[in-house]
């Protein structure tokens, strides 16, 4: 770890996003919104929404600061070969999808280290290296002899501890031993959650690498697919990661194993020196934790597959070969550009699909432009032929004073129903200013209800002089 070394390591995520200036806010909010609830995707919509939450809440502490909206944010974050965010399309979805990538958590696991623990376990730890050294040792074994001596070791050691039992003598824990290795099996668990997005992210690169070759390749089919592609996923299932991944997920999805595992898990939980240790979400839910992210990280694995398959689906296109030499051409630009994206939208153009054709019969004809005739003739004050007394006399519902009403109403009083209102102050303009009344109450901002069940009749006079009624719907106004 020399200074060279740790100079081309800030370019790393992890160490960018501890140094950025708005890392309070990326890491507290990453953490509340994947870590905690161990959750591995969210769609643009909804991560939007819980970032415009936390923005409100934070602008209200903190004057001035984040000025940016909740999806320009995402966007900075999910930018570049660096980013902080994973943004991506699942399948059949037209929304965009987000997730943490691997650096982002390593940034928060490293945080969550530098808590003040009040207490640290050194015993069980020590115990544990014991334990894997032996274990190693045990399983590399070849010689018989060494193995048979090694178990009939352990077998005299158990032998023992039965002995002592049946003589009555209790072996157990005390409770710091309990804490020491629940504290263990917490942490480790934790560990086990954020590998899997590394593992994920590892399967990734290896589809993206294969799906670049095909590309870019100028092979035939049967070449790239014999030499490259079952080569590569080959390479894919025989790798140390590979075999690990498919050993656990065999694991995992033994019927007998997950019922063993949350039996154990909820006899831990029940001792009441693990119960003092006030023991989070994490592990009663664990199992399914595990089976979200494998399937995950299955799904990836398996994308390599559809891939080759969609691959050989080709065949049925190759009858138009200027469309696929076309999307060739556009797979290679876009990875030689991957890396310095353009800034200009008009980087790449197709031609037209259809040819251009302007046929002499389909021309109109010449037409000449014509020209008004403006007479120079003085303009004389002329009369109107028709009644110009309706134009002063409108029918107009002043709003403001309605609202005036209502919320003098309410000065002395915490509510008010329309009718009593009405009784106050009669109507003038007749139904439309009970309308309006009613409009005014239908608002988003209005504090009024509208009693569906039960029924009034409001009375009013017209302006001819006539009594006019009408029943409807209760209407209260609240303050």
């Amino acid at each position: 770890m020399d200074h060279d070394y740790l100079l081309k390591l800030r370019q790393h995520s992890t160490w960018r996003l501890l140094c950025t200036d708005n890392a309070p806010l990326i890491i507290s909010f990453f953490h509340r919104v994947f870590i905690v609830p161990n959750c591995r995707s969210i769609k643009q919509r909804e991560l939007a929404e819980k970032l415009e939450d936390t923005l409100f809440h934070l602008r209200q502490i903190h004057k001035n600061k984040y000025p940016k909206s909740a999806k320009a944010y995402l966007t900075d974050w999910a930018h570049g070969d660096n980013a902080f965010l994973r943004k991506y399309y699942a399948e059949n979805s037209d929304e965009p999808e987000f997730d943490l990538t691997p650096a982002s958590e390593k940034a928060i696991e490293w945080l969550h280290s530098l808590e003040q623990k009040q207490f640290i376990g050194t015993e069980s730890r020590l115990l544990t290296v014991f334990e894997l050294l032996a274990t190693i040792l045990q399983t590399t074994q070849t010689n018989p002899e060494q193995r048979i001596t090694e178990l009939e070791a352990k077998k005299y050691e158990i032998e023992a501890e039965i002995a002592r039992l049946q003589q009555g003598e209790v072996i157990s824990y005390d409770p710091r031993q309990v804490k020491e290795r629940f504290y263990q099996l917490e942490e480790t668990a934790r560990s086990l959650l954020m590998d899997f997005r590394q593992v994920e992210e590892n399967f990734r690169q290896l589809d993206r690498n294969t799906r670049e070759k095909i590309a870019i390749s100028n092979k035939n089919k049967g070449d790239l697919l014999l030499d490259d592609i079952f080569g590569e996923q080959d390479d894919i299932g025989d790798s140390d990661q590979g075999k690990s991944f498919q050993a656990f997920w065999g694991l995992l999805m033994s019927t007998a194993k997950q019922e063993e595992f949350n039996d154990l898990i909820q006899k831990v939980l029940a001792l009441e020196e693990v119960k003092s240790c006030e023991p989070d979400e994490l592990l009663p839910k664990m199992k399914y934790h595990l089976l979200e992210a494998g399937e995950k990280v299955q799904r990836t694995s398996s994308s390599l597959v559809e891939q080759l398959r969609r691959y050989l689906d080709d065949q049925v296109w190759l009858e138009n070969k200027r469309i696929m030499e076309i999307i060739h051409e556009v797979e290679k630009s876009a990875i030689s550009i991957k890396q310095t994206p353009p800034k200009d939208k008009d980087f790449a153009y197709l031609d037209d699909t259809k040819a251009a054709i302007d046929l002499a019969v389909s021309r109109t004809l010449f037409r000449p432009p014509s020209r008004p005739v403006i007479a120079d003739e003085k303009l004389s004050t002329g009369t109107a032929k028709f009644s110009s007394d309706l134009l002063y006399s409108q029918h107009y519902v002043d709003i403001e004073m309605l609202e005036r009403r209502i919320s003098k109403a309410l000065q002395s009083q915490s509510q008010i129903t329309l009718l009593a209102l009405c009784k106050e102050h009669p109507l003038e303009k007749g139904l439309s200013e009970l309308i309006a009344y009613i409009n005014l109450a239908g608002q988003d901002n209005a504090n009024a209800v509208i009693d569906t069940n039960k029924e009034v009749e409001i009375f009013w006079q017209s302006s001819e002089g006539v009594d006019k009624s009408v029943k409807m719907p209760s209407v209260i106004f609240t303050r």
